[in-house]
């Protein structure tokens, strides 16, 4: 059960926020389709940047002494970066939807289809390969948390709680899952959380008011573009062995999926999430899965072709679309271009 837990946290963590980014977006009146293109290009700038850093003579010799602070505040930085340089990819989006009325929807899909192409053209450049690694060791040897992380001896049984939240973990999962609640509270619990669902939902009235809709909705979308490169990274840091190829297997459409499903609000949001995390554990790992704890592996014997649990995410991504896309309810001027002139 507690491979089972952390396994759906991981898958679950990087869409949950991905998602909020969605929200942030669409709640200023943007359509950002481009999230997928940005969690490309999120991973690609995280992993270049550790692997940059792996070259500093400072950073090696706090990996081999185990400082363990030291490598969790690399991670930090790391996803600052990738923050940062999501947010001036989603500029692209901003300026396109904002400034020239571009279609939005045209929009997200080409930085859909330019991310991939421009990471892979870096990788070739820089790794001379299709895929860019760290240049010594991987995620877990880097940044994992372990018993010895606190000085505790493997053998040490800490419990459900601690072998299941503080063992085999990574620092990004909870800082994200912190930064989704504190977002959450800005969004519906602040003047400016307000402003922004205003631009969203009737930009003519929030500007009779005073409210600045461009620059509401160039927040929204930069704030987008930050939490989607983040989950990017996320996603590389914790499932990928924090590796870069030009693909991060969809999540960036999983994320809309969770954000429709969960109604553009942060709460359903959350359990969406933990929904299609706990689907793709079962998807990416259903032959070690001891649901009863009993050395029994029961989805592995019953005879399911693989390739239907590798499925059984997206399967179940169209069901519930299909089931709850007429009950949701997006705001109402997303996708509208807003012309301050035509008011």
């Amino acid at each position: 059960m507690t491979f089972l837990v952390q396994q759906t946290l991981i898958y679950a963590v990087p869409l949950m926020i991905v998602a909020l980014a969605g929200v942030f977006a669409e709640r200023s009146g943007i359509i950002n389709l481009a999230l997928e293109g940005i969690m490309i290009f999120g991973a690609f700038i995280g992993v270049l940047f550790v692997r940059l850093m792996q070259g500093s003579a400072a950073v090696l010799a706090a990996q081999h002494s185990g400082n363990w602070a030291a490598m969790q505040g690399l991670e930090l930085l790391a996803m600052l970066v990738t923050a940062a340089m999501g947010a001036v990819f989603s500029l692209l989006l901003s300026f396109a939807s904002i400034n020239l009325r571009a279609d939005q929807t045209i929009g997200g899909t080409a930085l859909n289809l330019m991310a991939p192409a421009l990471v892979l053209f870096l990788v070739r450049i820089i790794a001379n390969q299709n895929t860019l690694q760290l240049a010594t060791g991987d995620s877990a040897t880097w940044f994992m948390i372990r018993k010895s992380t606190f000085g505790i001896d493997k053998n040490t049984d800490l419990g459900f709680f601690g072998e299941t939240f503080l063992v085999k973990v990574y620092l990004a999962t909870y800082v994200c899952i912190i930064l989704f609640v504190i977002l959450s509270i800005i969004l519906y619990k602040t003047r400016f959380g307000l402003r922004l669902r205003a631009c969203g939902e009737n930009p003519q009235a929030a500007d009779s008011l005073g409210i600045n809709v461009y620059k509401m909705r160039y927040i929204g979308t930069t704030i987008s573009g930050a939490l989607a490169g983040m989950g990017g990274f996320v996603y590389a840091l914790t499932t990928a062995n924090c590796s870069s190829n030009g693909d991060v297997a969809g999540f960036g459409f999983l994320a809309l999926a969770v954000m429709i499903f969960g109604n553009w609000r942060p709460l359903n949001i959350a359990g969406a999430s933990l929904l299609f995390g706990l689907f793709k554990c079962i998807a990416a790992a259903y032959s070690s899965i001891d649901i009863n704890g009993d050395g029994v592996y029961w989805l592995a014997e019953i005879g399911i072709s693989s390739h239907l649990y590798r499925m059984l995410p997206y399967i179940i991504t169209l069901l519930v679309l299909a089931f709850t896309s007429k009950k949701s309810r997006a705001p109402k001027a997303e996708g509208i271009p807003y012309d301050k002139a035509r008011r």
